[in-house]
Formats: C-alpha cells, sequence, structure tokens
C-alpha cells in the first residue's frame, strides 16, 4: 500500500482530535460507519425494486449505487438504504448496523407473485473516508465485494462490503466519538437515532440525496409526492445544535434526549422575544411542548473541530437558524444549557486544501 496512507510510523492506530481530523482531511481513515448487507435477487429484482424503492433502481449500472428510501404505504419511514446493483438480476441493500432484519421483513411484506429472493448476507464493512478513499478501497476490494460511494455533502468516502473484508494494514482509524461529531457536523442522519418509524423524508433532508421524483411508482409516493408540491412544508426540520463546553464537561448521553426551548438560559417566557412559539404535537419529536419546547437532541458528541459539542436536533420550523435556545438536560445533572440552532451542514464546503469554516 502506498506511504501517503499510511501514519508516519506505519503502525495503525485509533486517532482522535487535531490528529484525527488531519487525517480525515488529508488522506484515508477508517471510520466506525458500519452497515449490514442483504441481497435481492431473481428475474424479477429490478421490477421489484423499482416498485419499492424511493430511487431509480433500474438506471443503476453495474457496480453503481445510490441511496434509497424503504417507506410505509403512508409514506413513514421504515429504512435508509444504499442499493447497489452487481448484476442484471442482482441486487445488494445495505443499511445501518442493526436494520438489516428489518429490511428484509420490510422487503418479504410485498413480495407477491414475484421471483424475487431476499437475504440476510454475512457480511462485514469497512468504512473509509478522506481524500484518498477510493485508492485504498481500489487496493482492499476483492471479487465479489461490494464498493460504493459514501459521499455525504463534504466528506469523501467509499464503504468496501464482502465476507473478508477487514481493516487495511496501516490505515489509520478514527475514534467513535470523532467521527460521530463530523457526522453531526455533517448532518448526515442515521437509523435508530435521526431515523425511525416516525420520520418524513422531507423532515430529515433525504428527499434530494435519496428519492428520484421522475421514476413511476413505489410504495410510500403519494405522500412524497404531495409535500413536494406544496414545497415541502413540514412541521419540523433536522438542524445542528452547538452547546459550549469542554470535552469532559458531560457525556453525549446526557445531551441525547434533551429538550429545546427558545431563548437564552435565565429567559422566562418572555425572555427572548420568542420564546412564545410553541410547536404543535409532534415537533418535539412526540415530547410535550408545554413551556415552549421545540425539538429535542437525538445524537450528540465533543466536536474538536468546532471546539464545542454539536448535536442534531428535530426543531420546529418556526425557529429559524441561527438561533438561541435552551438545552434543558433531563440526565446526568447538566441542567440548562446555552446553544444555537444551525443549518445543516454545520461546515461551508471547501476548496481542495482549504480547512473547514463554520458557517
Amino acid at each position: 500500500m502506498t506511504d501517503l496512507l499510511r501514519p508516519p510510523d506505519g503502525v495503525p492506530r485509533i486517532l482522535d482530535g487535531p490528529e484525527g481530523l488531519a487525517a480525515l482531511e488529508r488522506r484515508a481513515v477508517v471510520v466506525p460507519a458500519r452497515r449490514e448487507a442483504v441481497s435481492v435477487t431473481g428475474a424479477d429484482a429490478e421490477a421489484y425494486l423499482q416498485g419499492q424503492c424511493s430511487q431509480d433502481v433500474a438506471s443503476l449500472e453495474a457496480g453503481a449505487s445510490a441511496l434509497a428510501l424503504l417507506l410505509t404505504p403512508q409514506g413513514k419511514l421504515d429504512a435508509l438504504v444504499r442499493v447497489t446493483r452487481m448484476t442484471a438480476e442482482h441486487f445488494v441493500v445495505d443499511v445501518d448496523a442493526g436494520f438489516a432484519e428489518l429490511v428484509v421483513a420490510r422487503l418479504l411484506r410485498f413480495r407477491l407473485r414475484v421471483r424475487v429472493d431476499v437475504d440476510l448476507l454475512p457480511w462485514r464493512c469497512v468504512a473509509l473516508r478522506g481524500p484518498l478513499a477510493a485508492e485504498v478501497a481500489a487496493e482492499l476490494a476483492g471479487p465479489g465485494d461490494v464498493t460504493a460511494d459514501a459521499r455525504w455533502r463534504w466528506c469523501l468516502g467509499v464503504d468496501v462490503l464482502g465476507p473478508d473484508v477487514a481493516v487495511p494494514d496501516g490505515v489509520p482509524q478514527l475514534a467513535d466519538g470523532a467521527w460521530q461529531a463530523e457526522r453531526i457536523i455533517m448532518g448526515q442522519p442515521i437509523m435508530g437515532a435521526e431515523l425511525d418509524e416516525h420520520t418524513i423524508a422531507a423532515e430529515a433532508g433525504l428527499l434530494e440525496p435519496a428519492v428520484s421524483l421522475t421514476k413511476g411508482c413505489y410504495t410510500g409516493q403519494e405522500l412524497v409526492a404531495r409535500l413536494d408540491a406544496r414545497g415541502n412544508r413540514v412541521a419540523r426540520h433536522l438542524r445542528g445544535v452547538v452547546v459550549p463546553g469542554t470535552a469532559d464537561a458531560w457525556g453525549a448521553t446526557s445531551l441525547v434526549g434533551a429538550d429545546i426551548l427558545v431563548g437564552e438560559p435565565g429567559a422566562g417566557a418572555e425572555g427572548s422575544g420568542r420564546s412564545g412559539v410553541r410547536a404543535p404535537s409532534g415537533a418535539g419529536g412526540g415530547h410535550d411542548t408545554d413551556g415552549g419546547v421545540v425539538g429535542r437532541v437525538t445524537s450528540a458528541a465533543f466536536s474538536a473541530r468546532i471546539g464545542g459539542w454539536v448535536a442534531l436536533a428535530y426543531v420546529h420550523r418556526r425557529v429559524q437558524p441561527p438561533a438561541s435556545v435552551r438545552v434543558v438536560s433531563r440526565t446526568g445533572g447538566v441542567g440548562v444549557l446555552p446553544g444555537e440552532v444551525r443549518q445543516l451542514p454545520m461546515l461551508r464546503a471547501r476548496e481542495p486544501g482549504e480547512v473547514h469554516l463554520p458557517l
């Protein structure tokens, strides 16, 4: 493997802080973005997936992949997946770890009189991020493995999935907390945190990367099309939240589930001039909205890049970023913290060689 891909001492290690960010910016690192895979095979595989996925699966060439949504008939989310065409009658569908069985059950639910087999694959995933990710993936992937694009906004990436893939020698690994912070800054939602059975695609910013508005009918299309015709005006949006604090001030679990209220700490019902906002039922993730609660934190991590804690949260549409808020944690003795709601991504895109800067 080329020396450009190795740490200076040639020994694999877990990177954190500025060292980890530098590796992510300049070469390739392995990140803990865990995935599971499902095979969809048979003479009717393409037609069946085309009728089940929000993406135009039929247009994929061999080896190409695309994000897609599996929806309920009512248009709510079953799963955010990635579909890769292997051959004319063979596709691999991968999803965040822990949700492959859900995908299998969902695909089998509507399988009627079609020649399609849906099976779990005992595969592993090596997730590579950084400008040299594709180079490492090319050396790592073997015959029959899936090499799938994993770009999310400005972060270049490639995932390699297969039965025997392993972390390549000499390539450093990014610490879990550092990767979670980068994921949050990018606004990349994951299953089980930002995405569940209550999620509407437009709320989570999934329309552009995962939905084709020109393909034929698919399960759940009616709600997507209706919202698109109305300008995708939904009650809540996935936003970024920045909370000042040091890395050891509290744990991420103390912030996950925290309520978001309009106004700065110490502001009463009239404190900020905006704290009278009331979110309709459901805007706070199903939480009681009395007292000005306008959202709830779904993920949190400390970011060395931002210099504070970053979080993802669904926030009522009336709260327009940037906006000062109170983050109210019910665990860990954290209490009420100042925060700022921001647009996603929380960093602007950069030119090659330029350091990421906050928006």
